[in-house]
């Protein structure tokens, strides 16, 4: 039951991780596509979570979970992240998004936080979210499937709430398509990328659109 209830805990959009503040190229995205509504962002949600974050952030969260208490080992799952990751402000924003994860787990006392925060600030570590989620995931305990399943929904969560807060969906409309891609994410979860696997992740639409956003005049979200 207490690996449930941090899943539960881990996936709340409550938890101050710092997602709050980026949208991920959503709002640059938006800009450009006046029309797109419900359905865009349903095809962005599951382009997202299968094309990058299953290949990609996934991927060096479960090598940072298999490594534990191993800093060397999370440090280079950390570095796999940073190199696949070429978006500058995608890259940029997932470093903010782990130092925030990180910062809430050391105020409350999570087993390794700390740890992973100085080597973070000593450059041992680039600190983004996925690998921090792994390493401190493990260390409360959560099975490797229990981290996929709270990082890959924190992660459509935090979609669902920008594409709101901009106002290209209503909260019905935006829990509608989260809850479609919810067998997306469980398939993800059961089938962990293999031990020794790089990351890698290709989503070129809004990965255009983060890079224009980063030059935009005037922008609620940081990306």
């Amino acid at each position: 039951m207490i690996n449930l209830l941090h899943t539960v805990w881990q996936a709340d959009s409550a938890f101050p991780s710092g997602s709050f503040a980026f949208s991920g190229g959503l709002e640059a995205y938006f800009a450009q596509a006046p029309a797109a509504g419900a359905v865009a962002l349903t095809h962005l949600m599951r382009d997202t979570l299968a094309q990058r974050w299953a290949s990609s952030e996934c991927v060096a969260l479960a090598a940072a979970h298999r490594a534990g208490a191993d800093l060397d080992g999370v440090a280079a799952a950390d570095f796999a992240l940073n190199a696949a990751t070429l978006i500058e402000p995608l890259r940029e924003g997932s470093r903010r998004n782990g130092a925030a994860f990180l910062a809430a787990h050391d105020r409350l006392g999570t087993q390794g936080a700390a740890r992973l925060r100085a080597a973070c600030r000593s450059g041992v570590c680039s600190g983004h979210l996925a690998p921090m989620q792994g390493a401190v995931f493990a260390a409360l305990g959560m099975d490797l499937s229990a981290s996929i399943a709270a990082a890959g929904y924190a992660a459509l969560a935090a979609m669902v709430s920008a594409a709101v807060r901009l106002g290209r969906v209503g909260a019905i409309e935006g829990q509608r398509a989260l809850a479609s891609l919810l067998p997306l994410l469980v398939g993800i979860a059961a089938a962990p990328p293999p031990v020794g696997a790089v990351p890698e992740g290709f989503l070129p639409l809004l990965d255009i659109a983060a890079a224009r956003h980063a030059r935009a005049a005037m922008r609620l979200f940081a990306t």
